[in-house]
C-alpha cells in the first residue's frame, strides 16, 4: 500500500509526496592504470521521454587546482551536460559532491526528498554516466516504475569506468 500526503498551500493542492525509497549502489572499479584519477560521477532519472526528471548526484573534484576548478570538466560528462548539467547552478545542495575513490557507494533517496518528492507517477530510468581523465567514459541505465507498488530492483553492469550498478525501489 502506498502512503499519500496531501499539503495545502494558500488553498493550492499540492502532488503527492510518497513514502517511497530509492536504493542506488554505485561500484567505482580500482584499476590498474600508471595515471589513476578519480572519476566525475552524474547520476540522474530520466523519464518515458529520455529527459531528466531529477538530479540524484553529481561528483566531482571541488578543489582549485593548477589546471583549474573542477567545474571546469563537468561538460566531459556529456549526456548529463546535454541533457541537464549546462542549466545547473552548482554546487546544488544535497546532490553535488567530491568525486569517490574505488569501492562501492550506496545513496538512499526517500520519496519526500526534494529530488523525489514531485516525481510524478510513471516508468523512468535511473542513469549513470563516469568520465576519467586519462580514461574512459561509461553511460549505464536501469529502467524502473514510479512510484513502487511492490519492491523492484534492478542492475546493469559496466565494463571499463564503472562497475556494478544496482537500484532497489522499495514501497
Amino acid at each position: 500500500m502506498r502512503a499519500k500526503l496531501f499539503i495545502a498551500v494558500s488553498g493550492l493542492l499540492t502532488l503527492p509526496a510518497y513514502a517511497a525509497e530509492l536504493e542506488i549502489n554505485v561500484e567505482i572499479p580500482r584499476l590498474n592504470v600508471a595515471e589513476y584519477h578519480r572519476p566525475y560521477v552524474a547520476i540522474w532519472l530520466e523519464g518515458a521521454d529520455q529527459k531528466v526528471a531529477a538530479n540524484l548526484a553529481v561528483w566531482y573534484q571541488l578543489k582549485d587546482t593548477a589546471e583549474g576548478h573542477g567545474t571546469k570538466w563537468l561538460p566531459d560528462l556529456r549526456q548529463w551536460w546535454r541533457k541537464s548539467g549546462r542549466t545547473l547552478q552548482v554546487p546544488v545542495d544535497g546532490v553535488t559532491g567530491p568525486t569517490r575513490p574505488a569501492g562501492k557507494h550506496t545513496l538512499d533517496i526517500a520519496g519526500t526528498q526534494p529530488q523525489l518528492r514531485d516525481l510524478a507517477p510513471g516508468e523512468y530510468t535511473l542513469v549513470v554516466e563516469a568520465v576519467r581523465e586519462v580514461g574512459g567514459r561509461e553511460l549505464v541505465k536501469v529502467p524502473f516504475s514510479w512510484p513502487a507498488k511492490t519492491a523492484q530492483a534492478g542492475s546493469a553492469q559496466g565494463s571499463t569506468e564503472l562497475g556494478a550498478v544496482s537500484l532497489s525501489v522499495k514501497p
